[in-house]
């Protein structure tokens, strides 16, 4: 039993890597776009004014966003392609098509019951517990739903795609068996959804009144549960309601009433107020942006073996530098959510914790999850703040907080953090020829190398899957005893690792390149 959870978990671990691989690249353009639009950087570069430039950053920025945006639709598309043992573009093909069906038919369960929410001004659908995802009004699952509805895509495909029938119900034989039932089963999952779903968002809602009357104690669980939740779309329903609405203050301008933390603190702004309200503390919840991710960051490139800690480096810098200029989490968020849960807990733990720390030393000033504007709004409201100092000297506290904890659970656990996705290969797993330098061996030069590595697999009938990671071709086999290393060898590698009736060839950055070659002469044989 212990063995089939493990292999299930390893599998949908390597399934998540796929999809996750875009996000370093999505954050690098992100930040690229914040960094040509922000107006901290055009007020000390007056020339990225000019409209073109402007425009540029806004297209790379919004471009970019997307991906963010529609994460839930990435897993549901990468998922079940990573999960697939056979046509994988028909797996993530079906993957879309489900989504598209189970948002539509919670659509039409939403419309038929008359439960679709109206939109608000400034807010839209926010704090309503329904989104609008591809243009269509549902219940909002966010990422949480689109990962849980890739898996059963996945699972379904595999037991699914390969049945076969004959005569005049031949056309219903493959793919479009699967297709049939996952039409019912995005029916029931919107069904289930929107059952079950709301309940759990009443359950949260209802959260608010104790946040609000128990002082450090509540702003500790209003940061805790909108980091703990964000994978389900769930922190919208923790934070909104204090952000927007009388839960998070109330100030009277003459005859007009300002509802909410955020526009309370922006009209403060502009006011000539001794000192910003506690309604700020609310806002809080972009400290932890500013200060943790770049302790979250260091732990993960630290602990990265020492062959992956520059390729870690490059991918992990540009998502924590996205975090603390522009808020954006998520592609750093998912890099170990599932790898490492127990690390996103704490990381939730210690966001909150901190939240209340500022309260509790009664430190007041703005921190709106943008490093540099935030140390601008803070200079310019300086007479309004508190004890603005003590904010520095505890984001630096966080920063190594999340370092050491980090670090040592990481290294404790063997959590399967970036740059730590599988273990080290032995320096002995496999020699290199003396003549052949390690990067230059990665890429195969003829196909007669591959056909040996494929022999050293037992052969195609050997070969239950086939996949890759960032640098590792990861081969599940039938049989563990036919396999032949000293045939795998001829196309050198940095090392092989064994484990059960899995098998993991380090080839480098080109293994993407040697996983085609295998495929392309797979099909071959």
């Amino acid at each position: 039993m212990k063995q089939k959870i493990t292999g299930a978990l390893e599998t949908f671990s390597k399934a998540m890597v796929q999809p996750l691989m875009y996000l370093s690249a999505a954050g690098i353009l992100i930040v690229v776009g914040v960094l040509l639009t922000n107006s901290t950087i055009i007020g000390f570069l007056p020339f990225l004014q000019w409209g073109p430039i402007q425009v540029l950053g806004k297209l790379i920025y919004n471009a970019a966003m997307a991906i963010i945006n529609n994460l839930a639709v990435v897993f549901v598309v990468g998922i079940p392609a990573a999960l697939a043992k056979n046509d994988k573009h028909k797996a993530a093909l079906l993957g879309l098509m489900t989504y598209l069906m189970y948002l539509i038919s919670s659509n039409t369960l939403l419309t038929v019951t008359d439960q679709l929410a109206e939109e608000r001004p400034l807010l839209g659908l926010i704090g309503t517990g329904q989104s609008k995802i591809l243009g269509i009004q549902c219940v909002d699952m966010s990422v949480f739903g689109g990962i849980i509805l890739g898996c059963i895509v996945g699972w379904i495909f595999n037991r699914t795609s390969q049945k076969r029938f004959k005569g005049a119900l031949q056309i219903f034989s493959g793919a479009n068996y699967s297709y049939i039932w996952l039409l019912f089963t995005a029916i029931l999952f919107a069904l289930v959804s929107n059952t079950v779903w709301p309940v759990v968002q009443g359950w949260i809602s209802a959260l608010g009144g104790l946040i609000k009357s128990t002082g450090a104690f509540g702003i500790f669980l209003y940061g805790f549960l909108e980091r703990l939740l964000l994978p389900t779309g769930l922190h919208h329903l923790v934070y909104t309601p204090f952000q927007f609405s009388d839960l998070g203050g109330v100030l009277q301008l003459g005859e007009t009433t300002v509802v909410g933390a955020y526009p309370i603190v922006m009209a403060e702004m502009n006011l000539p107020v001794e000192q910003f309200s506690e309604s700020i503390y609310y806002t809080s919840i972009g400290f932890t942006k500013m200060f943790g991710y770049f302790g979250i960051g260091a732990a993960f490139i630290y602990t990265a073996y020492p062959e992956n800690r520059k390729k870690t480096a490059t991918t992990i810098i540009p998502l924590v530098i996205t975090a603390c200029l522009s808020s954006i989490t998520e592609p750093i968020d998912f890099m170990f959510i599932f790898a490492a849960p127990l690390l996103y807990f704490l990381h939730s733990v210690i966001a909150g914790l901190f939240m209340a720390l500022l309260k509790v030393f009664g430190v007041i000033a703005l921190w709106n999850g943008n490093l540099l504007s935030s140390i601008l709004t803070n200079l310019a409201n300086a007479d309004k703040t508190q004890r603005m100092w003590l904010m520095w000297v505890l984001g630096l506290v966080q920063i190594v907080v999340y370092f050491v904890v980090f670090t040592f659970l990481i290294k404790k656990f063997n959590y399967h953090t970036p740059g730590r996705e599988s273990e080290p290969a032995p320096a002995s797993a496999a020699p290199q020829p003396q003549s052949e330098p390690v990067k230059a061996a990665a890429k195969p030069q003829n196909s007669d190398g591959i056909v040996s590595v494929i022999q050293g697999l037992g052969g195609k009938g050997n070969i239950n899957t086939l996949e890759n990671c960032i640098t590792r071709l990861r081969v599940n086999v039938k049989d563990v005893s036919l396999i032949d290393e000293t045939l795998i060898n001829k196309v050198p590698n940095s090392g092989i690792v064994k484990k059960g009736n899995d098998l993991q060839i380090i080839y480098g950055l080109q293994v993407a390149d040697v996983k085609r070659e295998v495929e392309q002469v797979l099909q071959t044989m």
